[in-house]
């Protein structure tokens, strides 16, 4: 099948932290790899559109994102929201699920196709709190797959591929996907769609050496103090990492030739 208009949805892992265009300013990110693909397949015709802002909780996701996504009527719609709301302390994990399952079966009464996600919960193993975050992503996750199978959507299992463990797969802020992360994200999804990728787009590098005691110590301080420090910071002035950013995509429009 071939989709002729696609709207992602979601957070910093839709927007593509932190896989930046080579000229900078922007983000790339999965989403943006796989409707080039698509592109590719149906021709001029297609348009994409790329809502998903950092830092957005699933309420704003689906208070601001969802509805410009269905007035747009795409043939096909990513959604992933959550991840954020599982590290916050107020997660009320009952009200999340029942809302996420509303919005997909919103979705899918539209007419579109939509896509979601398993999180690779490995990727937050090395963030603090995991005794809490843990079996909160589970959750969440086993919600995501419930729903995919009762609305029909297409569920995108990244927490069942073991290369997600590979720290090269993630950035060095240790929440968001590498360029290599968000490559093999797109393979996962074109695959799921029936649509063929580039094979090299699943090639990982042989996971890193551990580092000793001492040096990873050293990493873990210099890791909290560039990016656990402000995080922190911005949760108890009420800031978001998305405050003053807008969707890179906010319109169906065509791909510009690469």
């Amino acid at each position: 099948m071939s989709w002729r208009s696609f709207v992602a949805v979601g957070d910093s892992f839709t927007e593509g932290m932190d896989d930046p265009y080579p000229q900078g300013g922007v983000y790339r990110g999965w989403a943006d790899l796989v409707a080039t693909r698509l592109a590719a397949e149906v021709g001029p015709d297609f348009r994409y559109a790329n809502l998903a802002i950092r830092g957005r909780l699933f309420p704003g996701v689906v208070a601001e994102q969802v509805p410009e996504a269905l007035a747009m009527r795409p043939e096909l719609i990513s959604f992933a929201a959550g991840g954020n709301d599982v590290l916050r302390r107020n997660f009320d994990p009952v009200a999340l699920i029942e809302r996420f399952d509303q919005v997909v079966a919103d979705l899918r009464e539209s007419g579109a196709d939509v896509i979601l996600f398993r999180f690779a919960g490995s990727g937050l193993a090395k963030l603090p709190g995991q005794r809490i975050v843990a079996p909160r992503v589970a959750m969440l996750n086993q919600a995501v797959a419930d729903t995919a199978e009762r609305r029909g959507a297409t569920l995108i299992d990244l927490n069942a591929d073991e290369e997600f463990r590979n720290p090269l797969l993630w950035s060095v802020d240790r929440l968001h996907l590498s360029a290599l992360g968000h490559r093999r994200v797109a393979a996962h999804v074109l695959t799921a769609l029936g649509v063929g990728c580039d094979e090299e787009w699943m090639l990982v590098p042989p996971r890193p050496e551990p580092s000793p005691w001492l040096a990873a110590r050293a990493a873990d301080l210099r890791w909290a103090g560039r990016y656990l420090a402000p995080w922190v910071k911005r949760r108890l002035t009420g800031r978001s990492s998305g405050d003053l950013v807008s969707a890179k995509r906010p319109t169906l429009a065509p791909i510009e030739p690469a």
